[in-house]
């Protein structure tokens, strides 16, 4: 029996990595000079912070931190913008939190697009991972495919990992 899981994660070292170039990035610009905001990354919480003085300066860089994610690799998708930016004192702070796992919404999501594709394979949610079998790879990769090609349906970024014959 073939088979994959489907898994959802960020790498934290590739993240950083976006954080720190849009830091670099904002530091640099004429429309953020003499600005006292920041913009870090807490590994542990798996957390994006940024602290500026207004709305429009968060919002901007949430723009500039999605398009240095998306140079590094990452999907933006990864990234839950649900929270809304809160004032504390003269600034406004706004915490992003990054996704990993699968949640049980996406992950019936999932498993409603593999019994509608009508492909001969089961699958399996294991904590944060599905795990699809079939007796082909064909099968397996026609199910990855029909993942692909709904990925805006779902909302968050999907990785395809233990592929085995």
């Amino acid at each position: 029996m073939a088979s994959f899981d489907i898994v959802s994660k960020v790498d934290p070292q590739v993240m950083d990595n976006a954080v720190n170039v849009a830091r670099k990035e904002i530091m640099n610009r004429y429309d953020f000079r003499d600005t006292k905001g920041s913009l870090e990354y807490d590994k542990k919480a798996s957390e994006v912070k940024i602290v500026m003085e207004n709305d429009m300066r968060v919002q901007h860089t949430e723009d500039v931190l999605m398009s240095k994610m998306v140079k590094q690799g990452l999907d933006a998708t990864a990234l839950d913008f649900s929270k809304e930016a809160y004032q504390s004192g003269a600034m406004v702070k706004k915490d992003i939190k990054v996704k990993a796992g699968i949640d049980k919404e996406s992950s019936k999501k999932i498993m409603k697009l593999i019994k509608d594709s009508k492909v001969k394979v089961s699958a399996a949610i294991m904590d944060e991972t599905i795990r699809v079998t079939g007796k082909k790879i064909d099968d397996l990769q026609q199910i990855i495919a029909v993942l692909r090609g709904n990925a805006e349906e779902i909302g968050m970024p999907l990785q395809f990992v233990n592929m085995k014959s």
